[in-house]
């Protein structure tokens, strides 16, 4: 497995400083935000590290010079929106990005976009499921001939107020990867494994592991930590947040020798990529940084 850490936490760096940073620090990989230019929507969202809008061949080979010199690989091109949206030019400008990635990512030699599935937050599971059914299969179809594989995070992107009641992401659990595997059935459609979004809603994160050991394209390290006094006085169906956060690696519940030695089991030897969240590291730029080097001293205990 290589280690290295999603750069939408470095927003005010550009890509040059990205790989230095990560070559400086022993990362092997960076999965690397690349969303439209313009204004972020929420938070860790809207960073731009690589203008696929305008990779031209001279571009193409700048990055991968860069790649060699830093010895640091890209493992993914990253771009979570809602593809589902219910404003429909939202959600074509949306998929018309994700169409730019997957040509990116074929150029680039990457192979490999993650991503969100999206969701209607106002309509059912069912209906849900319905709209995936028809906007999806033309996304992966476009992949598979790009021979790029697409790794969806199994994040509901259901934290507060303005993503209530549904979320907007669908793919949150193995019920539902069952039934979208099944839809869509092809190779190249996978997951982006993230154990955190398990523990907050109190599930098994280890199990999955072992049945869906071949769609796991890309793995993420994100801890989250659940205050059982907060959520004794909101329950369950409370906004999440009012009741859990995210936490760097080993400050939270995730137990990740489990987690790591279950990867191995299924001779998992991809990237496995830090999502930092921590609130608690945001309070400067060095505070951030910090994170990501105190997260790596974590992980490396568990790596080989």
């Amino acid at each position: 497995m290589k280690l290295g850490f999603l750069t939408s936490i470095l927003q005010d760096y550009n890509f040059e400083q990205v790989m230095d940073f990560a070559g400086e620090n022993g990362f092997q990989c960076v999965e690397l935000a690349c969303w439209p230019q313009g204004k972020a929507e929420r938070r860790y969202a809207g960073v731009c590290h690589l203008d696929i809008a305008n990779l031209d061949a001279g571009k193409e080979a700048y990055v991968k010079g860069i790649c060699r010199e830093k010895q640091v690989e890209i493992s993914s091109l990253a771009f979570y929106p809602n593809t589902l949206d219910p404003d429909l030019e939202k959600r074509r400008a949306n998929i018309e990005h994700l169409h730019r990635l997957i040509d990116a990512a074929h150029r680039l030699g990457i192979n490999m976009v993650s991503t969100f599935i999206g969701r209607d937050q106002r309509k059912t599971t069912e209906e849900n499921l319905e709209l995936f059914a028809q906007v999806w299969p033309e996304i992966i179809g476009y992949a598979e001939q790009k021979k790029v594989r697409i790794a969806i995070e199994n994040c509901p992107m259901l934290f507060g107020p303005d993503q209530w009641p549904g979320g907007q992401n669908l793919f949150y659990s193995p019920a539902l990867w069952r039934s979208m595997f099944e839809i869509i059935p092809s190779g190249y459609f996978g997951i982006n494994y993230d154990p955190s979004h398990f523990v907050w809603q109190f599930m098994d994160y280890i199990q999955p592991i072992y049945e869906f050991k071949d769609r796991i394209f890309h793995v993420h390290v994100k801890d989250i930590k659940v205050y059982p006094e907060k959520l004794n006085q909101v329950g369950a169906l409370a906004y999440p947040l009012d009741f859990m956060a995210p936490k760097i690696p080993g400050l939270g519940d995730v137990n990740w020798s489990k987690y790591i030695s279950a990867l191995t089991d299924i001779g998992y030897d991809g990237h496995i990529c830090l999502e930092i969240e921590d609130r608690a590291f945001e309070g400067s730029g060095q505070s951030v940084l910090n994170s990501l080097i105190l997260s790596k001293r974590y992980i490396d205990q568990y790596m080989i």
